[in-house]
């Protein structure tokens, strides 16, 4: 039950979880008072300058909150700490990933405004360059009648139709394959304009993020919980609070690094000019922390979309379980958002652009969004229809709503998987073969009806685990100490049955930088045997209906195509089939993220330790399996007896 505690604030009583342990509750005071301090100053400068130029986003590396501690030395102590609880009970390693702040660091906010030829509008867009500022920036080419004045600034941009982009970075600025890259300060959008923010992160240095935001915005701050593992919510800062999911025995990763922005329209009054009058929402998906590093000196990737209001409330149907918003709003429940959000409405902010999680869905307009969610909810999912609301399954379910699913027998599509991941895990041929037959479409019913004894001895399914080696650290811009991120243990690499044949070098098309990218790319290729079977093996494949139809379409973009959802005219020929897909999201390629399979056919269980959350879209043809991949590509294979993987225990770095 949830404590209850009274603080004088205002005249009001709040009521607030029960307190955090005692090294958590210091480490708070001691980010309270670095923020409360900003916060005074920001203020002070609000009052003597133009509230205009009050707008003006910090960039990542001009904080002044910044600890100057070394980042590999702190860095490998926090690791330590954290192994003596987490290690044995997972084999995600990006549980030891406690990360201290570098030194300040100023350098150029530069955006990308180079007009170039996307077709991809979920995967990177051509900036908006025209007299409509206002428009979406992702409609790709230009009208021959429209006047190009100037470019929009990534900032001001809205995302209608999704953008996924890498994340910028101080040492590959430009990116060697060209691509636009997001910003913190981008993805916020002007601090001035945003009424509430629900962030999430598996680490989070509370002092920095909170610099991008007004003091006077209101945040929900999902982060990682204690080794009790039970759920809570605590004020942390003035207008912040933090609520903590619940865990199984205090195991597994609160990993999610999603951010549902509502922005400013009539529920903001503290500034007299306002940027969107619309209510619309930003939903943002990220690889990366909410950390200063990861935005700054490792590469990561971020998918965000912008999406409007309804003109009016619809009803609430809990029969919907399986759309976007539904999803979402089952992470929020998930994670413990509610819980926060309703003190919040209680204590201070009863005006907050979302009364309960359910509104999510009812009040703003989510038909554009053509991606699909894939979540892991950390526990043990049971039976129908439960097994296929998460994890790898869930995974499978997308890949059947994108029409993507290979099919069984002779005619069966052949899939190719490439894996990116910061974290290895313990892998046997069972799960991988497991895991790729969801990323085939195909059920778990299926799966779980071959016996145990033949699954357990498949050969190696065609998979590509793509994670850096030794010799790719060493020769990244910052060498070993830029390792911190990327975990893989001595005596997995070393078992007898560990698919070391798998492993692929992790190389950014962007530069000598390190990845903290988690990705998977798959491609199809039709079977040799499918040639006579073809209208048997599309009658296999799940196509969109209903609701769904023509959404996978608006993934493709031309000069000339439209976004209509309807099914197009008889005289038009259709949108030509996917050659595979991509999830991009905070999953690493492991069990733990992904979760195992057991049980039986009639009463299926999927047993998942993380909580995580990512998005899978389809992919049209080779360039756009380029434009969305952010490794270089075909990934270099290890050679077996020269490459090793990087491996931070075996670094003098990181033993110290």
């Amino acid at each position: 039950m949830e404590a209850q505690a009274s603080s004088t604030n205002g005249g009001k009583k709040q009521q607030n979880a029960a307190p955090f342990p005692d090294d958590q509750e210091q480490q708070f005071q001691k980010d309270l008072r670095r923020a409360l301090e900003a916060s005074k100053v920001e203020l002070q400068e609000q009052h003597a300058i133009d509230p205009t130029k009050a707008q003006t986003v910090l960039n990542p590396g001009s904080t002044s909150a910044s600890s100057s501690t070394s980042f590999p030395s702190e860095r490998a102590q926090l690791e330590k700490e954290k192994l003596k609880h987490y290690r044995g009970e997972s084999d995600d390693h990006e549980n030891t990933e406690g990360r201290s702040q570098q030194p300040p660091v100023e350098w150029p906010h530069l955006s990308s405004v180079k007009p170039t030829n996307r077709r991809v509008n979920q995967l990177q867009s051509t900036p908006s360059i025209s007299s409509n500022s206002s428009s979406s920036s992702i409609h790709g080419g230009f009208d021959s009648k429209t006047t190009v004045v100037q470019a929009v600034p990534v900032i001001d941009q809205l995302f209608w139709d999704g953008e996924l982009r890498p994340t910028a970075n101080k040492h590959s600025q430009p990116r060697e394959d060209d691509k636009a890259t997001f910003r913190l300060s981008e993805v916020l959008g002007p601090k001035a304009d945003i009424s509430f923010a629900i962030i999430s992160s598996y680490t989070t240095s509370v002092s920095w993020i909170y610099e991008f935001f007004d003091p006077r915005t209101p945040v929900i701050l999902v982060g990682q919980p204690d080794e009790s593992g039970r759920a809570a919510i605590k004020n942390v800062l003035p207008n912040w609070m933090m609520t903590v999911p619940f865990l199984r025995y205090g195991r597994g990763l609160q990993h999610m690094k999603a951010k549902p922005f509502p922005y400013v329209g009539i529920f903001a009054i503290f500034f007299s000019k306002i940027f969107y009058k619309t209510d619309r929402l930003r939903v943002v998906i990220s690889t990366a922390n909410l950390r200063d590093y990861d935005w700054r000196d490792i590469e990561n990737a971020v998918w965000l979309q912008d999406i409007p209001p309804l003109s009016k409330p619809i009803p609430h149907e809990r029969k919907v379980v399986d759309d976007f918003p539904s999803i979402m709003q089952k992470v929020l429940r998930a994670v413990n958002v509610h819980r926060a959000l309703a003190n919040m409405l209680v204590n201070d902010h009863p005006n907050l652009p979302l009364h309960t999680i359910e509104d999510l869905r009812s009040k703003w307009d989510f038909s554009k969004v053509a991606v699909k969610l894939v979540p892991s909810i950390a526990g043990k999912h049971e039976g129908w229809p439960a097994v296929v609301q998460t994890g790898h399954t869930r995974l499978m379910k997308a890949v059947r709503d994108l029409g993507l699913r290979t099919g069984t027998g002779e005619a069966a599509r052949e899939l190719a998987l490439e894996c990116q991941s910061s974290g290895i895990g313990t892998y046997s041929t069972q799960w991988l073969n497991e895991f790729h037959w969801s990323a085939r479409g195909e059920s778990a019913e299926d799966w779980l009806v071959e016996p145990t004894t033949r699954r357990s001895k498949l050969p190696w399914p065609p998979v590509k685990i793509i994670f850096p080696s030794l010799e790719t650290v060493r020769s990244s811009v910052l060498g070993e100490p830029g390792g911190g991120t990327m975990f893989c243990r001595t005596h997995q690499w070393e078992a007898t049955t560990f698919p070391k044949e798998l492993f692929h070098d992790s190389n950014s098309a962007g530069g000598r930088v390190l990845m903290h990218t988690k990705m998977i790319i798959a491609t199809l290729r039709t079977s040799p045997f499918a040639s006579s079977s073809k209208s048997d093996s599309k009658a296999k494949s799940t196509r969109p209906t209903g609701s769904n139809k023509g959404k996978s379409k608006v993934i493709v973009i031309s000069d000339s195509e439209t976004e209509s959802e309807s099914d197009p005219p008889e005289n038009i020929p259709e949108t030509q089939e996917p050659i595979g897909w991509a999830y991009v999201g905070s999953h690493n390629f492991t069990p733990s993220a992904w979760g195992r399979l057991s049980g039986s056919a009639f009463n299926p269980t999927l047993d998942v330790v993380n909580y995580e959350l990512g998005i899978v879209l389809p992919l049209y043809e080779e360039k756009d399996v380029k434009q969305v991949s952010c490794f270089k590509r075909p990934p270099r294979k290890y050679v077996l007896g020269e490459d090793r993987p990087w491996i931070q225990d075996e670094s003098p770095v990181f033993r110290s």
